[in-house]
């Protein structure tokens, strides 16, 4: 499939699926859409550079109003990691977790262990249905970690 045909269909897929969602399908929303899914665990800051490249006039404001109501509808996840502004991925089919550098603050998805939300089980559910266990490893990739003023950081 080429890049023009392979863009298409990816604008076809998030227009079908804001519809079924019950947006409107626009330009701002489409380009929020192709950014996340092509930098996963973006943030907005990130986001909107990219969105910037296509829709050089867009706000950081519009930018944060699209990823508001697309992670509302379920179409973006939002990722709240610690000391990090929330990034965004169109990962959401699944459960699975997150593995964070804390030296560079690199994201990767990691496939949940067991297979099935949720993957962890609590000693205590306190009356509560758990539907998901949001797990986030933390530590350092390996350019980190061989980085001499990086190497044992684990904070």
């Amino acid at each position: 499939m080429t890049s023009t045909a392979a863009s298409a269909a990816a604008t076809d897929k998030w227009s079908a699926q804001l519809r079924a969602h019950g947006r409107r399908v626009t330009k701002q929303r489409l380009a929020v859409l192709d950014a996340v899914d092509h930098s996963p665990h973006a943030g907005a800051d990130e986001v909107a550079a990219i969105v910037r490249t296509t829709l050089p006039d867009i706000s950081l404001q519009s930018v944060y109003v699209v990823l508001t109501d697309l992670t509302e509808t379920g179409m973006l996840r939002r990722i709240e990691p610690p000391h990090s502004p929330a990034r965004y991925e169109t990962r959401v089919d699944d459960n699975h977790h997150h593995a964070m550098c804390t030296g560079c603050g690199h994201i990767e998805d990691v496939d949940c262990a067991v297979g099935h939300a949720p993957c962890l089980t609590p000693s205590n559910t306190h009356g509560m249905t758990i539907q998901i266990a949001d797990v986030l490893y933390q530590g350092l990739c390996a350019d980190c970690a061989a980085k001499p003023d990086t190497a044992g950081k684990t904070s």
